[in-house]
């Protein structure tokens, strides 16, 4: 045994876009076999979705984020090019601050090349590893790349004993420059498009890396890098599978090319069917691949929300990507510094509050004198489970958003800010904070509605991007 996955969690965006809005757009659409795809909303990017699935993946294994002691993070487009994202992943899920961690990226193999490096931590001296991978490709508007792509998580929490076992794997790589390839500085993905030379490629390199595993048996399901819906399955003679298995795992045809996260996510749903064997294949282009083997015993913990809410047309697709939506307007906006924002971390990620240490009321933030008793005293920190009621709600509109929230109102459209009743540890207090609404439209949210928080954008100043709770309708 190489390792083991205790718990499992998977998150895609709710919005999708259909292949005919595309071939409505332009004609024809060049993401064979996908049918729909999920769409990043204006406040999501690759870290927020890494932070819904590592969360779930935390809850299903039911551990506890402090003790984790390895974090992996893989992504091909992380939301920065240069900027070590696990430390805000770190701290958005709890970890402990000496944990070590490790970013994968440049390559939609990274998924597994972080559950490698998560195997080998484990057989060095960690215990507990979350590997998470998160991804929304990109491409020019009326290439196959974007055509294609989506967007979705998956986490695994890596230990030594736990009910999925990775069995074995191995690896292959071998030069095919220019099947895939995004150059310094630019925004999109790019391919040559070569079809001969593509197929080549895929089949030689996941075919390599299948041929250095020893399988016992034929795998039940099979998770294959997916750029489209067609490629997996052409594919399948080289893995040494048929097309039942592949299909069994896919998520392509729903979701997209999910990038980094193409072959965790499809692990994630074959695991959550139950499959007791599976096979992992990710491919990377310049070119290599990866492959694994899990065997379970069919009850792995799985928490997963890749359910689709709310369909787009392409407009509102090329609005919610922000290709159609200018920048903030010029001045006007609350300026908060990167060293005032990076205080008040732990109230915006992990909703730390204050006890009064006379009256043992709570406050949020925890600063200044307690609203209570009127006390000037240190607070004690006190972490909110993130549930509660909204006490008021008005929906901004075009013109009603402040300076530094224009930009995304203009991408999303109208969007709820509400005053909500946060309850304490042991629900029987209460403490209002004022909140943004997300991932529902503004009549989601009424007085009296139950509320539970999550962690999106905020907005950009300084090209640093502020990241922090909003709340949603509570599931």
């Amino acid at each position: 045994m190489t390792g083991a996955i205790s718990g499992v969690g998977a998150y895609a965006p709710r919005f999708r876009i259909s292949a005919d809005a595309f071939e409505d757009a332009w004609g024809q659409f060049q993401a064979a076999g996908v049918t729909e795809k999920a769409v990043a909303g204006a406040d999501e990017d690759a870290l927020t979705m890494a932070y819904e699935a590592a969360t779930r993946a935390l809850e299903a294994a039911a551990v506890d984020p402090a003790t984790v002691d390895w974090l992996g993070f893989a992504s091909s487009r992380p939301p920065v090019a240069e900027e070590d994202l696990t430390a805000r992943l770190g701290e958005m899920v709890g970890l402990d601050e000496a944990a070590s961690r490790q970013v994968f990226t440049g390559s939609t193999r990274a998924g597994t090349r972080a559950i490698w490096a998560g195997l080998d931590a484990l057989e060095a001296d960690a215990t507990t590893g979350l590997v998470v991978a998160a991804d929304a490709p990109k491409g020019d508007p009326d290439h196959g790349v974007d055509h294609a792509a989506g967007a979705g998580a998956a986490a695994f929490v890596l230990e030594g004993d736990g009910p999925a076992e990775i069995v074995d794997r191995a690896e292959y790589a071998t030069p095919y420059p220019g099947t895939r390839f995004r150059s310094t500085g630019a925004d999109e993905t790019q391919a040559l498009g070569v079809t001969q030379y593509d197929r080549q490629a895929f089949s030689e390199t996941i075919g390599g890396a299948v041929s250095g595993l020893e399988l016992e048996a034929d795998p039940e399901a099979a998770a294959i890098q997916a750029p489209d819906g067609k490629l997996p399955y052409r594919g399948a003679g080289a893995a040494g599978v048929g097309t039942d298995e592949i299909q069994a795992a896919a998520t392509v045809h729903e979701l997209g090319d999910l990038g980094a996260a193409s072959v965790p996510v499809s692990l994630a749903s074959a695991l959550a069917d139950g499959y007791e064997s599976i096979l992992g294949v990710a491919y990377g282009s310049g070119a290599g691949a990866d492959a694994l083997v899990l065997e379970t015993d069919g009850d792995v913990p799985v928490e997963s929300a890749l359910e689709g809410g709310e369909s787009l047309s392409y407009a509102e697709y090329l609005r919610q990507r922000g290709v159609v939506t200018t920048g903030p307007p010029s001045g006007g906006g609350a300026y908060v510094s990167v060293p005032s924002w990076q205080r008040s971390i732990p109230q915006r990620y992990r909703l730390e509050a204050g006890r009064c240490p006379e009256c043992g009321a709570l406050s949020f933030p925890p600063e200044g004198a307690c609203g209570d008793c009127g006390t000037l005293a240190e607070y004690e920190p006190v972490e909110l489970p993130g549930e509660g009621t909204i006490e008021a709600v008005t929906t901004i509109g075009q013109g009603g958003a402040p300076p530094e929230f224009s930009e995304q109102q203009a991408r999303s459209g109208d969007y709820a800010a509400a005053i909500v009743d946060l309850e304490g540890p042991d629900g029987s207090e209460t403490v209002s904070v004022p909140a943004m609404g997300t991932d529902a439209a503004p009549d989601a949210f009424g007085v009296g509605d139950r509320i539970e928080t999550t962690i999106r954008r905020i907005y950009t100043q300084e090209g640093v991007t502020r990241y922090g709770f909003k709340i949603r309708p509570a599931e």
